[in-house]
């Protein structure tokens, strides 16, 4: 009896411990993803991450709300093909109202399982740039294009005729629709007012998987939100021209500050850490690398003012050389809007910059004309006692100490108890006139 009794309360408290694991195996949920802003590495690694994760919990889809006005080619594609390689469906919605999948997200719209858009949204413009966002070559812009094309072909080969022609001229011709053309003609499979009404849409929609064909059930599931993460966002900006100006502002005015006082290094490993982390946001940004140049010769002539102390107008010079620089490294035409910095950024860096080398080149000033105030050149022009009378030959009480004098060439005589000045010091004797 006391057997059974056991056998009883363990198989119960076995029960107990298990049914929340199975209910955590049997349950499912939607996990939704959010871009908002440009298609980076950053991105990049999001998604990667957020497709893992659902796979991991067993999600029944992943919602991927975006709204980007394009990026990297290079992210975009290392995207697509994690999507079509996901086991979980993937479901890209261009949201909210006003949003655009621009771009990159044209494409990166069109690689979903599903793809969906608010209403009053847009998509299109996917015709690529170079990295400086100039207009490539014609033999480079053929090639880019017709590598785009490949990779969205397969994508769009169970649209409508004219969805694929569509999508073709958003490459070719850069052409834009809005969410109700993108439904009309195919492009997209649905149009949602929001996350409830996608998800309503989506129950019983079927997706190809690399598995094959998968029924979605979304019907009262609930959903997941998962946010980029603290190493994700600090990539992203990063990649901030703003924020690439700033540090490359920081780090250079640091580097000159070791320059102009050596013999620490708190000021020279700051500067070489933040220009290290400019140098990175540079790699992913498109920039005219020719205002490098003029950024080169600001910071030449901060240098040279430190140095030659021109009186600030070398300084004057390199702020106004720093500002063309960032405006052609960063607002070439061509660049995208979203890559561009802020023109008042730009002049405030630079005024800021300036400010603060003229501040040091004043305290270089002040130092030249200060007096010497230790050793022997301290003497000149120091007032003393004499001790005893001097001519030839005598001595002076100066500067707290008795030294050996001399009366200088012209001198009225001077006698004990005299006060004398010290003209210069040669040796260990001064060379002294009375007062």
């Amino acid at each position: 009896m006391k057997i059974f009794r056991l056998v009883l309360i363990v198989l119960s408290l076995g029960a107990f411990l298990l049914l929340p694991l199975q209910a955590e195996a049997s349950g499912t949920s939607i996990l939704v993803l959010t871009i908002d802003g440009p298609i980076t590495s950053a991105t990049q690694t999001y998604l990667a991450r957020g497709i893992q994760t659902a796979e991991q919990r067993g999600a029944e889809a992943i919602i991927l709300q975006l709204d980007t006005p394009g990026g990297s080619v290079g992210s975009l594609q290392q995207m697509i093909s994690d999507i079509r390689g996901s086991e979980v469906p993937v479901v890209v919605y261009v949201t909210p109202r006003g949003a655009w999948a621009a771009s990159a997200g044209a494409l990166l719209t069109i690689a979903g399982h599903a793809s969906a858009m608010a209403p009053e949204t847009a998509i299109g413009a996917a015709s690529p740039v170079g990295g400086e966002g100039e207009d490539l070559t014609e033999t480079m812009d053929a090639k880019v294009k017709n590598q785009l094309k490949a990779t969205i072909a397969p994508l769009v080969a169970h649209r409508p005729p004219e969805a694929q022609q569509l999508a073709f001229a958003m490459i070719d011709e850069a052409e834009a629709v809005s969410s109700d053309r993108a439904l009309e003609i195919g492009l997209i499979d649905f149009v949602a007012d929001d996350l409830n009404d996608l998800l309503a849409q989506l129950d019983g929609f079927t997706v190809t998987l690399p598995s094959g064909p998968y029924v979605l059930h979304t019907q009262d599931l609930p959903v997941q939100m998962l946010g980029i993460s603290l190493i994700e966002q600090l990539l992203q900006i990063l990649i901030d021209p703003n924020v690439v100006l700033i540090l490359m502002g920081l780090g250079v005015q640091a580097i000159l500050i070791e320059i102009s006082s050596p013999g620490g290094w708190v000021a020279g490993f700051f500067g070489a850490v933040c220009l290290a982390l400019a140098a990175y946001g540079l790699g992913f940004l498109s920039v005219n690398w020719f205002g490098l140049t003029f950024l080169i010769i600001a910071f030449v002539l901060f240098i040279i003012d430190i140095k030659a102390a021109t009186h600030g107008g070398l300084t004057a010079a390199g702020v106004g050389s720093f500002i063309v620089g960032a405006l052609v490294l960063f607002n070439s035409p061509g660049t995208p809007e979203f890559q561009r910095v802020s023109v008042p950024l730009v002049i405030f860096l630079a005024i800021v910059l300036g400010a603060s080398f003229a501040v040091i080149v004043g305290f270089a000033l002040r130092a030249q004309k200060t007096r010497i105030r230790t050793g022997a050149e301290s003497m000149s022009g120091m007032s003393g006692l004499a001790v005893s009378d001097v001519a030839l030959t005598g001595q002076v009480q100066a500067g707290g100490e008795l030294w050996s004098a001399e009366a200088v060439p012209g001198s009225e005589p001077i006698h004990k108890g005299d006060r004398v000045e010290v003209v210069k010091v040669e040796g260990l004797r001064l060379k002294v006139k009375k007062l």
